[in-house]
């Protein structure tokens, strides 16, 4: 068997690995008071599909292995910080959201490719950050 039929059949073998095929949203038990809708709108947009229960998965998240990475991605995410699971303290990481936007650590850049929505102008980015803040407050720096 070539290296093509061997690539071929891989493909369609791990297509049956069950990881990364659950993609139903648990529920949103409670979200922050929000500064304004339109802070909400914007991390919804640029944010949302992995630090909320509101994930929109799109048609590739469907196809190993990407499933696999995006599966991951959406886990970590809401680990890290969920917005509908306000209340839960372990999930609460508010305070470090202004700051990972402003350093152009979120949303990362491989989802800003696949997700052309969520590359905010630098107006949106200045707006989501204040709000940010205003929600949720500055990270406190941490003294020795």
């Amino acid at each position: 068997m070539g290296w093509k039929k061997r690539t071929a059949v891989a493909i369609v073998l791990i297509q049956f690995v069950p990881y990364g095929k659950n993609h139903t949203n648990p529920p949103v038990v409670a979200e922050p008071r929000w500064d304004s809708p339109q802070t909400r709108e914007l991390f919804m947009r640029a944010c949302g599909d992995c630090h909320s229960n509101e994930t929109k998965w799109p048609w590739y998240s469907h196809i190993a292995p990407i499933s696999w990475l995006v599966t991951y991605d959406v886990k970590e995410g809401r680990e890290h910080f969920n917005v509908s699971m306000w209340g839960d303290q372990r999930k609460n990481r508010g305070d470090e959201a202004a700051e990972e936007l402003r350093e152009g650590e979120m949303p990362p850049l491989v989802y800003r490719i696949a997700h052309p929505e969520a590359r905010l102008s630098e107006a949106e980015k200045k707006r989501l950050t204040e709000g940010l803040v205003r929600t949720f407050g500055e990270k406190k720096e941490e003294h020795d």
